[in-house]
């Protein structure tokens, strides 16, 4: 007779080959489990998570962890973020689990808290930046709610900062990734830098977003509504494109049927390479399209109605990353001043 385990998470993936994969996990964000339902290795790993998530108190950190998994907030991620937070759940809960709750006011917490971010940077700062914000983040929210008296991880600071050459696709990267890739990616690449959207909102957007002369979307990690005018480049390139007959979105893969967030990843990384642009992202194309609009003479809530950022966060991308040591702003700077100055002496 098989056992019944419960509270198991069976989550259904499909494969960058397109075959689909099932795993299985203790409970929503708990540990994979190996082998298959039933297998003995699989009770036994099911158990043995379940027993060390028990031993913990509700007076430990563990009781925040698994009352910040039951809430809206955490629900209402989307499901890419989420799997990136279980990860650094996960660390959090393997490190300091057992911390008690009422230790989090003593000054100490935060010097403690802290040399483990140092530790984990050790490897890669910008991952433990994400792992500590994390962190920040659900203390912040226990705070709210009165189940602590402390956040000792607020306002870190940043340990990783983008260098503008590893976060900006130039023109000549443009050029040397429309020379090679194929049709179906260099479309991915315009909507991207014509749109300053996500990847995971651009591989779902549908036929039926775009009229002919704008597009329209909800964003699914903050749930805005933007309308995009679409430029020429970008139209041209749409309007070219050959619909699939069985799937409605408009990015493909060559078979016709919608990406997978996995499938297309592993395809851009082989353009990517194809080209032999290194050390760029499809990711970094967002920032990109903000920073061309930048140069173009955009204010930053004129870049926030198209990018869907808030102006908060246009503001920080120009300030941190992109826009600093840029020689084209620069000369755009120059030229303005060269012409205000040029008006203001022609004799009258």
């Amino acid at each position: 007779m098989r056992v019944k385990l419960k509270g198991i998470n069976k989550v259904t993936t499909k494969l960058a080959s397109g075959e689909r994969a099932t795993y299985h996990y203790a409970w929503k964000g708990g540990p994979r489990l190996p082998g298959k339902p039933g297998d003995p290795e699989f009770i036994a790993a099911y158990n043995s998570a379940v027993q060390q998530k028990v031993v913990h108190s509700k007076d430990s950190l563990q009781a925040i962890l698994n009352q910040y998994q039951d809430t809206p907030k955490w629900t209402g991620l989307a499901e890419r973020t989420r799997r990136d937070y279980v990860k650094h759940i996960q660390k959090i809960e393997e490190r300091f689990g057992d911390f008690p709750i009422g230790a989090l006011t003593d000054r100490r917490a935060r010097a403690e808290f802290l040399s483990w971010r140092d530790e984990m940077a050790l490897k890669s700062r910008r991952q433990a930046d994400y792992v500590f914000a994390t962190f920040a983040s659900i203390l912040a929210w226990a705070y709210d709610r009165g189940l602590t008296d402390a956040n000792p991880c607020e306002r870190p600071g940043k340990l990783y900062r983008a260098k503008r050459s590893e976060s900006i696709w130039t023109h000549i990267d443009e050029a040397a990734f429309l020379k090679t890739a194929p049709e179906r990616l260099r479309l991915a690449y315009l909507m991207a830098v014509w749109t300053g959207q996500r990847q995971g909102d651009l591989l779902r957007l549908t036929w039926s977003a775009y009229d002919g002369t704008h597009i329209r979307l909800r964003q699914n990690k903050t749930q805005r509504r933007v309308v995009i005018p679409v430029a020429t480049p970008l139209r041209t390139a749409l309007d070219a494109m050959e619909k699939s007959e069985t799937a409605e979105t408009i990015l493909t893969t060559i078979h016709g049927t919608s990406w997978t967030s996995l499938g297309f990843s592993a395809s851009w990384r082989k353009a990517v390479a194809r080209a032999k642009i290194t050390g760029l992202t499809f990711h970094d194309l967002r920032g990109t399209a903000v920073t061309r609009l930048a140069i173009a003479g955009c204010s930053e809530a004129e870049i926030a109605t198209i990018t869907g950022h808030s102006m908060k966060d246009v503001g920080a991308i120009l300030d941190e990353h992109y826009l600093s040591r840029d020689s084209e702003l620069a000369e755009s700077a120059i030229k303005k001043l060269e012409m205000f100055e040029s008006r203001d002496k022609t004799p009258k």
